[in-house]
């Protein structure tokens, strides 16, 4: 199975649930620490409102701490035409332009209808367009609502099949309640392949019911090409009720093993996942991180160093 391009959402998905805002320093050394480790692409911080989402409010002074070359690599979430302008005039050129496929849950999340973020898009897209940008149509909730239950996967294809969103160079397929399981993640990823416009499919998945790493996968297999994780599976949706950590990045990355990703690599994200959640007070779910923890010697990926 080809690897997939990681993804690592810590400081945006991870960070959001958590309450507390990072300084622009710490988050710009995560940055840094973890491009010089390998990882391709970060999910850095959000537009959302400060108010209601506290975490995110110096994403604007992260991104002015960031060089060009490392906002290449660097993806933030928006939800309207005007969070893409803003980013842009920062130096943003990666943008996440998200909505929820349940009309209930972007409401919720967005406060407006999953129609009105579809006909906000064009606009959206060409703001990122006339800076060199790429945009992602994320869809949240594209398995569950937390508020109205499962979600027909056909309102998924049309969304993706609407020519309001055909400006997008990727599609994001969130479950975002960590509710879906394999079976269902390939059967969607193959048919948003299959049936929508060409473009990169990428999977972000959680943990909640522990299938992160099983849909991960499955996704992959089916053709996602690019997946989501956070250090120590940190994370969640603040107006999603139900939902609890991302699939954990050292999981992923020790499933798939990239090329880029040796025994030290993950020694070195298991310290920086372990001193941040220690930071944060949140508990570590990755499984790798505690095996990697583990008194297994002889095994390669057993990291020797402890943090005191």
């Amino acid at each position: 199975m080809t690897a997939a391009v990681l993804r690592d959402v810590t400081l945006r998905d991870g960070l959001q649930l958590t309450g507390k805002v990072l300084p622009v320093e710490r988050k710009a050394a995560i940055v840094r620490r973890l491009l010089g480790l390998g990882v391709p692409e970060l999910e850095i911080g959000s537009m959302a409102r400060p108010d209601l989402v506290p975490p995110m409010a110096n994403t604007m002074e992260l991104i002015a701490a960031l060089n060009p070359e490392e906002l290449q690599r660097c993806w933030v979430w928006v939800a309207t035409p005007r969070h893409v302008e803003k980013a842009a005039a920062a130096g943003v050129r990666n943008f996440q332009y998200c909505f929820s496929v349940s009309d209930a849950h972007n409401k919720a999340n967005i406060g407006r209808s999953t129609e009105d973020s579809v006909a906000a898009m064009p606009d959206a897209v060409r703001l990122a367009e006339a800076v060199g940008g790429s945009i992602q149509l994320c869809l949240a909730t594209s398995f569950t609502c937390p508020f109205d239950g499962p979600v027909d996967p056909e309102r998924v294809i049309a969304i993706a099949n609407d020519p309001r969103t055909a400006g997008a160079d990727d599609i994001v397929i969130a479950d975002t309640l960590g509710q879906a399981h394999p079976a269902q993640v390939a059967e969607l990823i193959t048919a948003v392949r299959t049936r929508t416009p060409q473009r990169r499919i990428v999977f972000h998945g959680h943990d909640t019911w522990g299938m992160g790493v099983a849909n991960t996968l499955a996704a992959i297999r089916a053709g996602a090409t690019m997946v989501d994780g956070s250090l120590g599976g940190l994370g969640g949706c603040p107006f999603a009720p139900g939902a609890s950590g991302n699939t954990s990045t050292e999981d992923i990355l020790f499933a798939t093993r990239p090329e880029w990703f040796t025994p030290a690599t993950l020694a070195t994200l298991v310290d920086e996942s372990e001193e941040l959640l220690a930071e944060l007070g949140e508990p570590n779910r990755s499984r790798t991180a505690e095996g990697a923890r583990s008194k297994a010697d002889a095994f390669e990926w057993v990291s020797r160093t402890v943090i005191s």
